[in-house]
């Protein structure tokens, strides 16, 4: 029995996930950093056992009917742990903020600056003096009531809805309106109102064009519709929308990401006219402080902010003092993680996760906490090597404050910073979950089986092999692009080779690649022009028809329920359905290919509907899943599940590894050819039927270009990838540039967004963009090999890129 004293969390027999009965002790108050390859069972560890087990013990003190307000991970499957304290976990998973999320929210950095506003404001000669409440835009006491606290509303007119006037209704005039059977019944209801479907747009009467398009009414009216001569015509009841009721209807109210997009088009996003984006109602606008609105103060770059704060607490009333000095000291732990540039009005969506977890980090820094256990999910994730220093430094200061940190990481600069090294492996999923070395890291050195070992230690003297930089095929070229912070740029992105565009967080990469050079080539896909949505960013494009494809991997989930796996998303599952409706049982019964999938009705089981667990209600306490008691989690009904495939289930192949499913389906070639591109892209260890609510962001990008890697590709394809070693140990990036510099290899394009020094350096082409993040980038500073980019005196990467290329 330990003491209540010991220093240590001792966790005795772990078997989450792929642990194997793991023992490791680790000390508190220490950095400690948990690594091994993607797969390895460090987050089973770090998250799913010690956070999980606190979180449990947390749980266990609150009320039984609280419990049920709140969303709960199950006990881990863990023997025992002790030393355990309270602990906080920042995970990179991305919950699904709205459009009312923002950076002011999520570090509560708002509530201080409208509480400066409300007790320190100027306001106007005899104005009443406002509550806090009221220079908020998600409140009902401060929105603008014109545009709800949305800051813009959406409008349309008739060029938009009628790009081409020589055409008739019944020829398609009002491009607005959907195809298929709702496009006829609108023109057939307005048929039968009266109006001349088949007469050139422009010659209808001016007040005919005016009600047809924007008209409120929606009247109802018989049809009765002209169809082929002998098939049944049956008068039906229809009921007209006008063109611009039914854009602004699908933009807000459909789920069809296609059918919004689509809407999108024909919609024009305007500054609120009665709050003029401002969000709020007049009198909070008339409150000024430094001689500022709230709205333009919150517009500002946080580092900004900082120096209006600064100058205007100086020689204020004490009152406006003591809360300027409170968000200045908030505000300095968002910049010193390289947040500077962002605004407290930036919504939440457009952050990325890392930008959000190290929001968090910030907000938890000022909380005053100590004797906690903070469980990290690679904080460097999205970080510049410039801007990893300061993170050191955060998380040491949390340290300090009498905390333990504990962080997931493959940044080998943040694993060197580390007290204590808990290094899981020594391979992935069955080949892994086993602690390899448990102690301060120079000790890593001894433990040759560990991946993580050469990359913390290089070899001396071993220097990369230099490879010659290929030689552009071509060139697209983007003139006055004008987006965000990228302002005025001319970007040429060469053709044929490997580019990493990089800078510091911020600098404008990712609008840059991912929404003006993306948007281009999606617009000149749908065959949209210089309408197009990419298009509009840039004075000029050039070079685009020497691509005939592009295809864009981000990290997004493949899936959202469980019932989206590995199997589905690569298709391979139509494969094993195929083979298992073939054999000589299937045949015999009559089963189809439908008979072996768990999403419809037939060959699943009924009692949990194919979902292999169902949810147990109790009275007082949350709902909690438990195994199905009919299928025990097999998914399929008894009968199902006699068929078998070379001795096994369909449920026991959605069981089997990408590894092991790799040797059992030798000589099936459509099965063959997924599982090779899933292990070539190190993705041996997943299972087949692994949920795709279980997938890292990494994985998820993995499998996508997996899936994309087995297609026959024909003609030149552009790839567009923003950071994707994000969640990779070194080793994995190792094989997963190899897969791209393959494509490369094969006469495509590969054009990535990267802070990992090692990739960039084996690039043909680098783009740098900065010096700084916000209003301080959006500038090319460097471009050219790694070698010239590494010796342009301007740039913030180039001292890290030097030091890549000399190792």
């Amino acid at each position: 029995m330990h003491s209540p004293h010991d220093p240590y969390v001792r966790v005795r027999g772990a078997r989450e996930h792929n642990l194997q009965d793991v023992n490791v002790d680790i000390p508190r108050d220490t950095l400690t950093v948990f690594t091994g390859v993607s797969g390895s069972g460090k987050s089973s560890l770090a998250f799913g056992t010690i956070y999980a087990e606190a979180q449990r013990r947390y749980f266990e003190s609150v009320a039984p009917y609280a419990r049920r307000l709140i969303h709960q991970v199950g006990a881990p499957a863990v023997g025992e742990i002790t030393g355990l304290p309270p602990a906080v976990s920042l995970e990179q998973r991305r919950s699904a903020p709205g459009a009312r999320s923002s950076v002011g929210t999520v570090t509560t950095l708002s509530n201080s600056l409208r509480m400066l506003f409300s007790r320190a404001g100027e306001y106007p000669a005899g104005a009443e003096r406002l509550d806090s409440d009221a220079f908020s835009p998600n409140t009902a006491a401060g929105a603008c009531p014109e545009c709800h606290g949305l800051g813009r509303i959406h409008r349309t007119d008739e060029e938009l809805l009628v790009p081409d006037p020589s055409l008739s209704i019944r020829e398609g005039a009002i491009a607005a309106w959907p195809g298929a059977w709702q496009g006829k019944n609108l023109r057939d209801v307005l048929d039968t109102l009266g109006y001349d479907v088949d007469r050139p747009w422009r010659e209808l009467e001016a007040k005919d064009r005016e009600w047809i398009l924007f008209t409120d009414e929606q009247p109802v009216v018989t049809v009765h519709p002209v169809r082929d001569a002998g098939r049944i015509q049956r008068p039906y009841q229809g009921t007209y929308m006008s063109a611009r009721r039914y854009v602004l209807h699908t933009f807000a109210d459909t789920k069809s990401r296609t059918l919004r997009a689509k809407a999108e088009r024909f919609l024009t996003s305007v500054p609120c006219p009665v709050c003029g984006g401002s969000r709020l109602r007049p009198e909070a606008m008339a409150v000024t402080f430094a001689g500022r609105t709230i709205a333009e103060l919150a517009a500002l770059p946080l580092s900004a902010l900082a120096e209006v704060l600064t100058g205007a607490g100086a020689g204020g009333e004490e009152t406006a003092r003591v809360l300027t000095g409170d968000l200045l000291a908030r505000i300095g732990t968002v910049t010193e993680l390289g947040l500077g540039y962002l605004s407290l009005d930036r919504t939440a969506p457009t952050l990325s996760s890392g930008e959000l977890q190290r929001l968090r980090l910030a907000t938890q820094l000022r909380s005053g906490l100590f004797g906690v256990v903070y469980v990290l999910d690679e904080p460097s994730a999205g970080l510049h090597p410039a801007d990893t220093e300061s993170l050191l430094g955060v998380l040491g200061r949390l340290k300090e404050a009498g905390n333990s940190v504990f962080v997931v990481e493959h940044q080998m600069d943040v694993v060197r910073r580390a007290d204590w090294l808990v290094d899981v492996g020594p391979l992935a999923g069955e080949h892994g979950g086993r602690v390899l070395h448990s102690g301060p890291p120079e000790g890593l050195a001894g433990v040759p089986e560990s991946a993580t070992r050469r990359f913390l230690f290089p070899a001396e003297g071993a220097a990369a092999p230099v490879r010659r930089p290929r030689t552009p095929t071509g060139w697209i070229r983007l003139s006055g692009v004008e987006r965000h912070n990228v302002r005025g740029v001319d970007a040429a992105f060469p053709l044929g080779v490997f580019t990493a565009v990089t800078g510091v967080s911020g600098s404008g990469k990712s609008t840059l690649v991912g929404q003006v050079l993306a948007g281009v080539l999606a617009d000149r896909e749908a065959g949209e022009g210089a309408a197009g949505a990419g298009e509009q960013f840039c004075a000029s494009v050039a070079g685009l028809e020497a691509v005939d494809r592009l295809v864009q991997v981000d990290q997004k989930p493949i899936g959202r329920t469980p019932r989206s796996n590995l199997a589905t998303y690569t298709g391979l599952f139509d494969t094993v359905r195929k083979l298992f409706a073939r054999t000589e049982t299937a045949r015999e019964r009559g089963y189809t290919v439908g008979r072996f999938s768990f999403n419809v009705s037939g060959g699943r089981c009924e009692t949990c509907q194919g979902e292999g667990f169902v949810s147990v209600e109790l009275l007082f306490l949350p709902s909690t899943y438990a195994p199905c008691p009919d299928c025990h989690g097999a998914r399929y009904n008894p009968e199902t599940l006699e068929v078998t495939l070379r001795g096994l289930t369909v449920a026991q192949v959605l069981d089997l590894t990408v590894e092991s499913a790799a040797d059992f389906f030798t000589g099936t070639p459509a099965a063959e050819r997924a599982l090779t591109t899933l292990l070539d892209v190190g993705l041996g260890y997943l299972r087949l039927g692994q949920p795709a609510t279980e997938l890292s962001g990494g994985e998820a990008q993995r499998i996508k270009l997996a899936s994309e890697l087995q297609r026959t590709r024909r003609g030149h394809t552009l790839y567009l990838l923003d950071e994707p070693t994000t969640g990779l140990h070194p080793a994995d990036v190792e094989v997963l540039m190899r897969q791209l510099h393959g494509l490369v290899d094969a006469h495509n394009t590969v054009v990535v967004v990267e802070h990992d020094m090692a990739v960039v350096a084996g690039a043909d082409h680098v783009i740098d963009l900065g010096p700084g993040g916000g209003d301080r980038g959006g500038r090319i500073v460097a471009t050219g090999t790694p070698q010239e980019v590494a010796r342009a005196a301007e740039s913030r990467t180039a001292p890290y890129l030097a030091k890549a290329l000399r190792s």
